[in-house]
């Protein structure tokens, strides 16, 4: 449902709204000022001058030196909000109340899932066989030691369910991450070790003997840092033989009847169920796909022969087989996708049967069961699931017990049915599996519900005119006794980028927001998935600007209608959505108290150029054409950082070992506001010396700290009393 509120005397001019007063900063120990180098670069006529690109040399000493009195600084400050520990201690509490389960598998009857419970910092690998309690088979918390620490990137059972196949990284390092072979039954880890496997394990062998891992290459000394992503490749490891016998059995070089660029990722597995065995190929973090197959005999053989399937013209996202069948998931000719079918021994795109034409759904994901064919929907934002029954293609709703977000869609050919979690805004997340002689959804209870009450918390699905009159979805949760009146603490979260959607989530931790009197609202900005493709391409390349003009839109909508004011609105966004903190921040720094720049992606024009930047290429375009220069610099924050503005409170996070988005990008946003800013505002930047990419591979306690230093910081600058620093 959506709706608009009478503006009333909430239609205030913004400027007047700025006005408020704020808590003051002058008080702060100063901030480590760097040094500037200034780099010229002329693209396409137009100069740019970057001060400090000294800091993007691998391993400086000299930026380590920064990094580390910024964070010194930071958490002395930080540490001085007297409200700070009773946030920690609150969140700790919260998450020590759950008991969830993710990344649930069926394999040969037996499931095997992650576990987080109250008394663990980590999640656990767990199984649980027929008619048999669930069990831990490996706790990570035993390869760790003081503040160093392995966290589960993946696990991978094999058909028989007899070995698991698990990544561990260290200390959020992803590209350090290294797969392992569990023995099911002794929980006990074989001898074999396979290094460099930080993109996963894609299958096994029908026999069990065999794992398929996608490979980074070894890099030379002095490769280049976009090197590291480069001919991803599907290798074979036997078990029991030396990593060093492994071979490459898909990809660049391997596959001479495959053209497959450097910069695509190959991956390759055999299906149990079919003759086949599939090769996908993916050019980085662009959605569409490249599908191939091939005789599973012929697999790892030199004479191998793949046949096409879909090329990237078909923009494929997602496929499931049943039989010869092959059902994929395109949004060719279908904005919001469609359901083609065709077959795998003689392929046909452009004589697939419709399956599933486009429609107002946004279709997802697909899964091919035993009984029918199942399909992961949105329709308004809520998850729906169709059943396509296989030989009469009548499809039917099936009846969800919960309306909300649809994660992990499941199901096995051999059996009927499908396994899915369920959540939304205000329900915790639980696992429910599918009868289709009853037509029943059932909840499995493999987890108890939150115990965290949320019966005082309701949301509210609204649409806000965007200002080119593009209707803009936005989510506000808030506590029912909610006045508006323009005093609620508001944090402001978006994404936008890749196609993802911010779909309704459950958090125990945000439930400390709300009883500090917060608002959460979550603009679904243009450049993710929540309308399908067309909502993508409508914030991608030179329509980047929507993204951040729908944040701004979204903010002012909040202060019109009164849920909050200018000195009492937050912003949050990482990665990728630092594209959009730093538009927040540049052009409309009146709006907001504080924002939350997380890991971000802050100097568009140079990302490409990191380890992390080629396979980004897809989305964001390159500095090498003068289209994709002028996009980029359209959106890049640090370029639109001007002297002398004056800019709302900043805390920009950033991990160590993060291999996604380096440190010196936020560490050259830190700077440039630091240097620029006249407004007195805090600037701060937070470094976790053993974390990666946010909260990937981070533990319960990393969270809580986390979450307590930007939760202290929003309240800090909001000015709520209680969280005024002495300093």
């Amino acid at each position: 449902m959506s709706y608009a509120r009478s503006a009333g005397s909430a239609f205030l001019a913004l400027a007047t709204l700025a006005t408020l007063v704020l808590p003051a900063s002058a008080a702060l120990p100063p901030a480590p000022v760097a040094k500037k180098i200034p780099v010229t670069d002329v693209y396409f006529g137009t100069k740019v001058v970057d001060p400090y690109r000294w800091m993007e040399e691998p391993k400086s000493p000299e930026l380590a030196a920064y990094l580390k009195a910024q964070d010194d600084r930071t958490r002395a400050i930080l540490a001085s909000i007297p409200g700070r520990k009773a946030l920690v201690e609150r969140l700790t509490a919260l998450a020590d109340t759950v008991t969830a389960s993710t990344g649930v598998v069926r394999q040969n009857g037996v499931y095997f899932f992650e576990r987080t419970t109250p008394d663990s910092n980590l999640p656990k690998l767990y199984v649980q066989e027929p008619g048999a309690a669930a069990r831990v088979i490996f706790d990570p918390a035993t390869m760790s030691s003081g503040q160093h620490h392995f966290a589960l990137a993946y696990f991978v059972p094999s058909d028989d369910a007899k070995y698991v196949a698990l990544g561990l990284t260290p200390d959020g390092a992803e590209p350090l991450t290294a797969a392992h072979v569990l023995d099911v039954t002794t929980g006990k880890m074989l001898d074999d070790t396979i290094e460099r496997a930080g993109f996963g394990v894609t299958g096994w062998s029908d026999d069990g003997k065999t794992v398929y891992y996608l490979r980074l290459q070894p890099l030379a000394p002095g490769a280049p840092p976009e090197a590291l992503y480069q001919n991803i490749r599907t290798y074979e490891h036997v078990l029991g033989t030396s990593q060093s016998a492994d071979r490459a059995v898909f990809g660049t070089t391997v596959t001479p009847d495959v053209p497959i660029d450097p910069n695509e990722f190959a991956a390759a597995a055999v299906d149990q169920d079919t003759p086949y065995a599939y090769g996908i190929l993916r050019n980085g973090v662009q959605n569409a796909i490249r599908v191939y197959v091939a005789p599973k005999a012929q697999f790892g053989t030199p004479n191998v022969k793949w046949t096409q399937v879909a090329a990237t013209s078909d923009q494929v996202t997602d496929l499931a087989v049943h039989g010869d069948a092959v059902y994929l998931l395109t949004s060719k000719d279908a904005p919001r996708f469609k359901i083609i079918k065709t077959s795998l021994s003689h392929p046909d795109v452009a004589t697939a049967q419709v399956v599933i034409g486009p429609s107002s759904r946004v279709i997802d994901a697909v899964a091919a069961a035993k009984d029918a064919l199942y399909v992961q929907a949105r329709e308004n934002g809520i998850g729906r699931i169709l059943k396509v029954d296989y030989n009469t293609g009548e499809i039917h709703d099936v009846p969800l017990p919960v309306e909300g977000t649809i994660a992990n869609l499941t199901a096995d050919v051999k059996r009927p049915g499908f396994t899915v979690n369920l959540q939304s805004w205000t329900v915790s997340p639980q696992w429910y599996a599918y009868d289709p002689a009853t037509n029943v959804v059932k909840n499995t209870n493999l987890d108890p519900p939150s115990p965290v009450d949320y019966s005082n918390i309701v949301a509210e699905e609204v649409q806000v005119k965007a200002r080119d009159g593009v209707m803009v979805p936005l989510s506000i949760v808030h506590r029912k006794d909610m006045k508006l009146d323009r005093t609620n603490p508001t944090l402001l979260y978006a994404y936008g980028s890749y196609g993802i959607s911010s779909s309704p989530s459950f958090s125990p931790g945000r439930l400390a927001w709300f009883e500090h009197g917060g608002v959460f609202a979550v603009a679904h900005v243009r450049g993710g998935g929540e309308n399908g493709d067309e909502w993508h391409l409508a914030g991608k390349d030179a329509n980047k600007v929507n993204t951040v003009n729908d944040f701004i839109d979204c903010a002012k909508w909040l202060i019109e209608n009164e849920y909050t004011s200018p000195g009492k609105l937050g912003a949050r966004g990482g990665s990728a959505g630092g594209i959009t903190m730093g538009g927040a921040i540049t052009q409309a720094p009146g709006l907001f108290a504080a924002v939350l720049d997380e890991i971000p992606v802050s100097d568009q024009l140079r990302i490409e150029f990191s380890a992390n930047g080629v396979p980004n290429i897809p989305e964001f375009g390159s500095v090498k054409t003068e289209a994709g220069f002028k996009n980029l610099y359209a959106t890049s924050p640090v370029q639109h950082v001007v002297p002398g503005g004056k800019y709302p409170a900043v805390m920009l996070t950033t991990g160590a070992n993060d291999p996604r988005v380096e440190p010196w990008q936020a560490a050259k946003m830190t700077a440039t506001l630091q240097a620029d800013s006249a407004s007195g505002r805090p600037i701060l930047l937070r470094v976790d010396y053993v974390g990666g990419h946010g909260l990937i591979g981070a533990t319960k306690a990393q969270a809580a700290e986390l979450g307590a230093d930007e939760y202290g910081f929003l309240l800090w600058n909001m000015g709520v009393p209680g969280f005024q620093p002495a300093i």
